[in-house]
């Protein structure tokens, strides 16, 4: 990691700056910088102080394989796409259980909130199995198709 040295030496920081700009201890950087492997997530944190890619910062050119920028931002959609998911879903479940006592103490003889509650329930495991069944599936198609796009 004589990378994460030379870039720091060529901006004049300290250990201590960089610990610092990268919520990082100042020990983790001595480590790094005397050759310990960093975790992808360290890794990220100093690539984003620098301004540098993850791939440029470690020095690791993986030949045929996705980068390890393309990864991380893979990694960090799949998050936000499960993130997403699991609010849609606690936000669904909170409105349903308002609806369902609105709906039972101003209409009892009615049953009007279940049939939200189905419909709203439906759509959320539609997404549910496109982020965590059929996620691999639907970037492999996107790939293909975007490679057939861009052949013509």
């Amino acid at each position: 990691m004589n990378n994460v040295k030379a870039l720091r030496l060529a901006r004049a920081w300290s250990q201590e700056q960089l610990a610092e700009m990268a919520a990082l201890s100042v020990r983790t950087v001595q480590r790094i910088e005397n050759g310990d492997q960093p975790s992808l997530e360290t890794l990220s944190a100093l690539a984003a102080v620098f301004g540098v890619s993850v791939t440029a910062l470690s020095g690791q050119c993986e030949a045929g394989e996705e980068g390890l920028d393309q990864r991380i931002h893979a990694a960090r959609e799949r998050l936000a796409a499960e993130g997403g998911f699991w609010r849609a879903l606690v936000s669904a479940m909170v409105v349903c259980v308002v609806l369902f006592f609105l709906n039972r103490s101003l209409s009892p003889q009615s049953y009007w909130s279940l049939w939200v509650a189905a419909i709203w329930g439906g759509l959320i495991a539609v997404k549910g199995l496109r982020i965590f069944v059929f996620a691999r599936l639907i970037n492999q198609w996107q790939e293909q198709r975007l490679q057939r796009l861009l052949r013509k």
